[in-house]
């Protein structure tokens, strides 16, 4: 399986899993359905940020020049697009027939406005959170050079 159907088939079950709690909420305290809304969409974010910094994390350590870095771009723009598609598709299904509440519009509104945010949603955050996970790994090897170098520029001087 490739690494960007994984992380989208995961995102996507993270997202339709928020939007059947969210429609729980709605349904049981109508008068929550704004903490619901914030919760559901902090969930998805939190996923795709932690997610996105290990990604980042772990292609830092692997390469020590950040020229050779692997694209996660690209494999997080797919991952997002494919999360959307499945998330509000099953979504729209799930509304339609089965589930009240959980929030679907039409089908063509679903399916590009939807289909739009849940991308941006997945997209950003991950890309954010393998920015600063890339981040962390290069400053704590700076440290280590630093501390290095220091310990080259104390030997030489007691020499």
């Amino acid at each position: 399986m490739s690494s960007w159907l994984l992380r989208g088939v995961v995102m996507s079950i993270v997202h339709i899993v928020a939007r059947i709690l969210l429609g729980v909420v709605v349904i049981s305290a109508p008068l929550s359905s704004p903490l619901g809304r914030w919760l559901a969409i902090l969930a998805v974010v939190l996923v795709a940020i932690v997610w996105g910094g290990l990604d980042g994390i772990k292609d830092a350590r692997a390469h020590d020049d950040p020229d050779e870095y692997t694209d996660l771009t690209v494999r997080w723009l797919k991952a997002a697009v494919f999360a959307a598609f499945v998330s509000c598709l099953v979504c729209w299904i799930l509304g339609t027939f089965w589930l009240n509440g959980i929030g679907q519009a039409s089908f063509w509104i679903d399916m590009t406005a939807g289909l739009s945010f849940i991308t941006l949603l997945i997209y950003v955050p991950a890309f954010f959170g393998a920015t600063l996970g890339r981040f962390f790994v290069r400053r704590d090897q700076r440290k280590a050079e630093q501390k290095l170098e220091d310990a080259k520029t104390t030997e030489l001087a007691t020499a």
